[in-house]
């Protein structure tokens, strides 16, 4: 009667084998440093304006189309304020916030205290629109997340009121550079376009 031998001949050799493992282990790093560049955008942490406690963004914003910001309180661009401020007010019901980062790295004109930033916002052009910690945003220094946006965007701000557009996704759609108004056409009618895709079914909080 036949017998079944106790062993079987490899059907790779050693090297085969090691090549194998490496290229898929290259794959699945790949594919997991794509991943993490789209999904970890957001999951970062800020103080609200003259606030306490960090307000994590994927938490809060997941699954919204946002408008970052750079901001500052004594520029040539401050009046800007007022259209976003429109823009926030105008699509928030559908999901959809702006949400400012003032900044003093373009000739410091941004005021040193929060509190007076907070106020010079709100009494001057009547800000509702989430407000963050004073951060920097250029430079060595950049808080990360400016960083990653100026990786993907291939631009970092050159002044102060550049704006990138994220969509429900967390991933960045597009870059405006601070000549660029808010409700300029083209800015509304990618908003419009990113508000019309599906929210992600594992979005943050609405």
């Amino acid at each position: 009667m036949f017998q079944t031998p106790q062993w079987r001949a490899s059907s790779r050799s050693a090297p085969a084998r090691r090549a194998v493992g490496g290229l898929l282990c290259l794959v699945l790093l790949a594919a997991g440093s794509a991943a993490a560049a789209g999904a970890g955008l957001l999951e970062r942490s800020f103080r609200p304006l003259a606030g306490k406690t960090p307000v994590n963004l994927q938490a809060q914003y997941g699954g919204q189309v946002l408008l970052l910001v750079n901001t500052a309180s004594k520029c040539g661009y401050t009046p800007q304020f007022e259209a976003l401020e429109g823009l926030h007010a105008r699509y928030k019901g559908r999901g959809f916030a702006v949400l400012g980062f003032p900044s003093g790295d373009f000739r410091a004109q941004e005021f040193d205290d929060e509190k007076q930033i907070q106020e010079f916002c709100t009494l001057t052009y009547g800000v509702k629109f989430p407000m963050f910690e004073k951060v920097r945003v250029v430079g060595e220094q950049a808080t990360p997340l400016y960083r990653d946006l100026a990786r993907q965007a291939g631009e970092a701000p050159k002044w102060n009121f550049h704006k990138y557009l994220i969509g429900r996704d967390g991933k960045l759609i597009a870059s405006y550079g601070s000549k660029t108004v808010p409700d300029d056409p083209a800015v509304v009618a990618a908003i419009e376009r990113a508000l019309a895709a599906p929210r992600p079914a594992a979005a943050g909080k609405r």
